[in-house]
């Protein structure tokens, strides 16, 4: 397949690489023209099931680093560095305020969230949203101080909700990198194993770092349940109220004087 010099250029300027295997039987396999130049780069690989499995769209992390949010936006579109990308129906970049004060961060979409392109969501997602109303926070529309912005350390839903994979993880720890400095929250709350872990680079659980301020890329950061985990085990969520008063507390001293 041929890309156009405005769509090399545009590949070029967002750091993206686009790799192909040789020879030619990929365009017979294709079969159809390159998309408009004027799509999204993400728009234009879904666009070609076969490409988008036989492809590897890899953005260099010192690249993503560069992004502002509708470039990193298309980025993890575009994204096909890993496995998951092939059993997805669309990533799941985040949701919320760019400028929050509050930063939310989950592990993986689940079959919801592959569907409707947002963390959170179902019996989870309302669990969150009452934990968050129960501290005056939203992910509804509000200014900074009160809507949270919510994102997944992994993008893509691993197939039957499995457990997310070393490799999958490192592949998109770039992009969750660039989401908290574009946000630059005043506190970040990591929920569930496997945030945890990526996070805080850790094999210790959750049970074992909760309870105490950590850091992330210069921001504290706190532990604690994941909702879903939650829902199975109602019996710890008296312990995840005292990880969001510990939240609430650390981001108050966090708050510029």
């Amino acid at each position: 397949m041929r890309w156009d010099e405005r769509q090399r250029a545009m590949l070029r300027e967002m750091g993206v690489r686009l790799w192909c295997p040789q020879p030619d039987p990929l365009r017979e396999a294709v079969g159809s023209p390159p998309p408009p130049a004027e799509r999204g780069v993400g728009e234009a690989v879904a666009s070609h099931p076969k490409l988008a499995v036989a492809a590897r769209v890899a953005v260099q992390p010192s690249t993503v680093a560069t992004l502002g949010w509708p470039a990193l936006r298309e980025a993890v579109a575009a994204c096909t560095a890993c496995k998951l990308c092939e059993g997805r129906r669309q990533t799941v970049f985040g949701v919320g305020n760019e400028h929050a004060h509050w930063m939310i961060v989950g592990e993986a979409p689940g079959e919801q969230e592959d569907r409707q392109g947002e963390p959170f969501v179902g019996k989870s997602g309302q669990l969150l949203d009452n934990m968050l109303r129960a501290i005056a926070l939203t992910r509804g529309e509000a200014g900074p101080a009160r809507q949270v912005y919510i994102a997944n350390t992994i993008k893509c839903r691993p197939p039957g909700n499995r457990n997310p994979e070393a490799e999958e993880l490192a592949k998109c720890e770039p992009f969750l990198i660039r989401q908290v400095q574009l946000v630059q929250p005043r506190i970040i709350l990591a929920l569930g194993r496997f945030a945890v872990q990526s996070l805080l680079r850790s094999s210790e659980p959750v049970g074992r770092l909760r309870g105490r301020v950590h850091h992330y890329q210069g921001v504290p950061l706190i532990v604690s349940y994941h909702p879903a985990y939650l829902l199975r085990n109602p019996e710890d969520k008296a312990k995840a109220w005292d990880d969001l008063c510990l939240a609430v507390e650390t981001a108050a001293v966090a708050a510029p004087g």
